[in-house]
């Protein structure tokens, strides 16, 4: 029970942990959606920085001037997404060794000052079912709602 846990705690600081690297750990709150559906998995994530909710290529939006720029390169935003969904594969595989329920979905939240960390998973399918939006689009309205709650 134990080792399931933690090694499912372990793959979820992972990609937290990529985030953070993305922006030189220099970010309030990394969010990290991840979506796992019918053996296809996509993932995005975004961060708040000086009160601003920013999604990943558009981080240098948020600086104030003479803070240093992040690089967003579009290499770097695919080798954090390539981290971030060989984890979900990780998670995937321990959920079946353990015959655990995979989620379809987490959303994972970290507060850097606080060290706080947040994690919601759905089980259900998501835009499976949906014909029109894909999980970018879940994605996406996430982003929305984070920023217009100030979550």
């Amino acid at each position: 029970m134990k080792e399931f846990e933690d090694r499912f705690s372990e793959l979820q600081a992972d990609m937290i942990s990529i985030c953070m690297e993305y922006v030189e750990d220099r970010a309030d709150k990394v969010y990290v959606y991840a979506s796992c559906e019918e053996d296809m998995i996509s993932s995005s994530f975004f961060y708040l920085i000086n009160n601003k909710y920013v999604e990943c290529h558009k981080v240098n939006d948020a600086l104030e001037n003479g803070e240093e720029r992040y690089d967003v390169s579009t290499e770097r935003q695919f080798m954090v997404l390539n981290i971030i969904n060989d984890d979900v594969e990780k998670i995937e595989e321990l959920c079946k060794e353990y015959e655990r329920d995979m989620p379809t979905e987490l959303k994972l939240i970290y507060d850097v000052r606080s060290g706080n960390f947040k994690s919601e998973y759905k089980y259900d399918l998501v835009h499976t079912n949906d014909d029109i939006k894909t999980s970018d689009d879940f994605a996406d309205e996430w982003f929305e709602e984070i920023k217009n709650n100030n979550l």
